[in-house]
């Protein structure tokens, strides 16, 4: 078998959807020196509204009151709650009524197209606390999902699979729900995601000041501690503008979300992922430390990473300008599977795979020579040429689901079995 011949690509493809969107505060000031010795802008804006009459503030209400309620569940208390934001800020005349106080809320909001220009680097979870009927293992799957401003979010998919060549992927809701900033607790701030009725609706959206360009290409972990307990962990990339970072995301479910930056020497780097558990009563972590190579990590806490060490690097010429990883790595009975994105020729990115050593991650066993996935002749445009990429894959009984991106635009789907991919491996 060549490894090209691994995985079937399934039909199904996840595609942008412009139509979803999330209302996203907006805020606005003069530029300087323009700003100097008048009012603040935003004041202004507020003092313009409460000049009209009474009516016409009403005839301004009842004329966003249909379109918004059509596109967002929630849309009143959003706006109401943007008032509560701003109000502190501003000068306003006694107890405003609710009309003024939602008007007020929604000229300081924006409807955002989340995934109106791609929706790409998928990363695929098994359903926590999901029970399995017939066989089909519901999963959770996130997308990182590109709009206006080239500024990436988060959203995620339902579905179930069986371990063939068939996959159910829910539909997503019409609705798009930004997650509400609740308090900072030991570094996490904590977000709240209650006004989802669908885990489609979250969106997390960059809400922290290191995210303000973009939360960037999760990946999801299944993660069981050493006294047993159980709880989905994600690594990410925050985007201030200028500096990428890698940041923690945990307990994501229909409630709360929870985030924080990691820390330490090895921290300020992409592309990092977690292993499923601990080895030797250590986290471990891969990375891409240097923009070449694959590293492994170690460290006691989950939030500090400062020492690490380089296990595998470019040696074939589909990954000789880089390698990194495709997600966490999936324990089998021979080791750790790890999928890895090389980078070749024109900036191509391609997947490929290694195993390694169970009891000891640094030895590499077996490696991939020829790519899994690799961009075909009509798959070679997008948003961004020339690109196949993941951010994790899936396990059942021996069989592996791979969600993977196609040219940074959207996402598809391809299954195999572990016992052919270690069938097309070289020893390392």
């Amino acid at each position: 078998m060549e490894a090209a011949d691994v995985f079937t690509t399934l039909e199904i493809e996840l595609k942008p959807d412009p139509s979803r969107t999330v209302i996203r505060p907006f805020s606005f000031a003069y530029p300087e020196p323009f700003g100097n010795d008048r009012p603040k802008r935003m004041q202004q804006v507020a003092d313009r509204l409460l000049s009209l009459d009474k009516p016409m503030r009403q005839r301004m209400r009842n004329l966003i009151e249909k379109p918004m309620h059509e596109r967002h569940r929630n849309a009143d208390a959003t706006f109401l709650r943007r008032f509560d934001d701003v109000a502190g800020d501003l000068q306003l005349p006694g107890q405003l009524d609710e009309t003024d106080r939602l008007l007020i809320g929604a000229y300081f909001s924006q409807e955002y197209a989340f995934e109106s220009a791609a929706l790409f680097n998928p990363s695929i979870i098994r359903l926590p606390d999901a029970d399995i009927e017939d066989d089909e293992l519901p999963f959770l799957l996130s997308l990182r999902g590109i709009g206006e401003g080239h500024i990436s979010s988060v959203t995620f998919r339902t579905g179930r699979w069986n371990g063939g060549n068939t996959i159910v992927v829910d539909a997503a809701s019409e609705h798009g729900m930004p997650p509400r900033l609740d308090k900072e607790l030991d570094g996490w701030m904590r977000l709240l995601c209650t006004d989802s009725a669908d885990v489609s609706e979250t969106v997390l959206f960059p809400v922290l000041p290191s995210q303000r360009s973009g939360i960037e290409d999760l990946r999801l972990v299944n993660f069981t501690d050493d006294d047993g307990t159980q709880s989905v962990i994600g690594t990410y990339t925050a985007f201030d503008g200028m500096t990428a970072r890698a940041e923690l995301l945990r307990g994501i479910d229909m409630r709360t979300v929870e985030m924080r930056p990691l820390t330490g020497k090895m921290a300020g780097y992409k592309g990092m992922a977690l292993f499923p558990r601990r080895i030797d009563g250590q986290f471990v972590m891969l990375g891409r430390q240097d923009n070449e190579n694959i590293w492994l990590l170690r460290s006691d806490r989950l939030e500090q990473w400062d020492s690490g060490e380089r296990i595998m690097g470019p040696k074939y010429p589909w990954e000789f300008v880089q390698m990194g990883n495709c997600g966490s790595p999936i324990e089998i009975d021979e080791g750790w599977l790890v999928f890895t994105h090389g980078v070749g020729l024109v900036r191509g990115y391609c997947v490929g795979a290694c195993l390694l050593d169970k009891a000891d991650p640094c030895k590499v066993l077996a490696r991939t020579p020829s790519p899994l996935l690799f961009p075909s002749a009509e798959q070679r445009g997008g948003y961004v040429p020339n690109v196949t990429y993941s951010c994790g894959a899936l396990l059942h009984h021996r069989r592996i689901l791979l969600p993977y991106a196609i040219g940074d635009e959207f996402s598809a789907f391809a299954v195999g079995s572990v016992d052919d991919l270690l069938s097309v491996m070289a020893p390392a």
